[in-house]
């Protein structure tokens, strides 16, 4: 028989510390965005936008983490490994309609389990994945 060990779940305080963090490194490169928190189940525990962003921004920001959640991986890592350079890719999906992701999201994990996901959107993808993890990080 094995054992599930609990795995404390990302709180609105955490995300609210996220959101706070991302909004943090990309004020200090100079570029306005707008911050999702998702928890496990995709339930939004954060969300704050940037007025001065783009104003797609928010949307943006809200497809990145959904999608970081449903595939469980940073989208950084699958926009090298799909097209490079790129701002929305597809993968093909078993339901034949492509699957749309987008540069700017991370899945959060505790103790090896995932809890969560953070989409960053406004700058570019790079720019808002390493915001993304910058306030994943600081959260540990």
């Amino acid at each position: 028989m094995s054992t599930v060990t609990a795995v404390a779940p990302l709180t609105t305080q955490d995300a609210d510390a996220l959101v706070a963090a991302a909004h943090r490194a990309a004020e200090e490169a100079g570029v306005r965005v707008s911050v999702t928190v998702l928890d496990a189940g995709g339930q939004l525990l954060a969300f704050r936008r940037d007025d001065r962003a783009v104003l797609i921004s928010g949307e943006t920001s809200t497809r990145k983490a959904y999608t970081s959640l449903q595939l469980d991986t940073p989208t950084a890592d699958l926009v090298d490994a799909v097209q490079p350079g790129g701002l929305f890719h597809t993968l093909p999906t078993a339901l034949d309609r492509p699957l749309l992701f987008i540069a700017g999201g991370a899945p959060i994990h505790r103790d090896g389990r995932l809890i969560g996901a953070i989409g960053v959107g406004g700058g570019a993808p790079e720019q808002d994945h390493r915001f993304a993890t910058t306030a994943i990080e600081a959260l540990a």
